[in-house]
């Protein structure tokens, strides 16, 4: 199949540095609509850093990021929020809201200056709030849920703004098996439905299950980026990582075992 001529996320030859240490050296990749890309590598290699720079919250030191063929320099902050959603590692809560009206943030993209929610938007929280299970949730307090249903609000709101792209920054935080399982599932399913995806991950089994593509930093300045299954080879994590891992197949899955 043909693919279009512009991509829904394109990082085109980027590198990042922070002060006098660079985090990674030039990659390109291409995201279409309806893929996956996972971001691994050790604990300090750059994974946040990367995924705000394909979310367009910093610059590259080099190279470019195109949003949908357009640079996010040419976009106005409310068209970019219209096509791409990022979900940070943590939740500010600097005032009281209920969880209903955290989801609703969510719709501030689509709203005029001076507008109110309406019943379309009060639906689509509603809505987006029951696809995470925090539907009966919706009148509590926000500071009065458990870390993992808070995650779970802050994804739903994210769901709410019904962008093109969505950013996650170790959205499994705070999860316990259950949810962890259920919120890659309904990802992978955005997916289905046409949606791009990023995500920063630490369990090396879950990329292997859900993403298309993988960028894969080794806290040394080296990347690596291409189809899930070309990164996600035992020695080139095992060289990442610091330990050797061995790869094995169970069940029809890949999972990947420390020595």
């Amino acid at each position: 199949m043909r693919q279009p001529a512009s991509a829904l996320l394109e990082a085109d030859r980027v590198a990042l540095q922070v002060g006098s240490r660079w985090l990674c050296r030039e990659f390109s990749l291409r995201l279409d609509a309806g893929e996956c890309l996972v971001l691994l590598g050790p604990n300090g290699a750059g994974k946040t850093t990367l995924l705000h720079t394909l979310a367009g919250l910093r610059p590259a030191e080099a190279g470019e990021v195109r949003l949908a063929g357009t640079p996010y320099g040419g976009r106005s902050p409310r068209e970019t929020a219209r096509l791409r959603a990022v979900l940070p590692q943590i939740q500010p809560d600097p005032f009281p809201a209920s969880v209903l009206e955290t989801a609703l943030v969510g719709r501030h993209p689509h709203l005029g200056r001076w507008a109110w929610e309406g019943r379309e938007d009060q639906r689509i929280a509603h809505a987006a709030l029951d696809r995470v299970g925090m539907a009966a949730f919706a009148e509590r307090d926000l500071q009065s849920l458990s870390g993992g249903e808070r995650q779970r609000v802050a994804i739903a709101a994210l769901l709410a703004q019904q962008p093109a792209l969505y950013l996650l920054d170790e959205p499994l935080n705070h999860l316990d098996l259950h949810y962890r399982i259920r919120v890659l599932e309904l990802f992978r399913s955005l997916a289905t439905e046409g949606a791009g995806v990023v995500l920063v991950l630490h369990d090396i089994d879950l990329a292997a299950r859900y993403a298309d593509h993988v960028i894969l930093l080794d806290g040394q300045g080296g990347v690596t980026a291409g189809t899930a299954q070309a990164v996600l080879q035992a020695d080139r994590l095992s060289a990442a990582y610091g330990h050797h891992l061995r790869r094995v197949e169970v069940a029809g899955r890949t999972v990947f075992l420390p020595e």
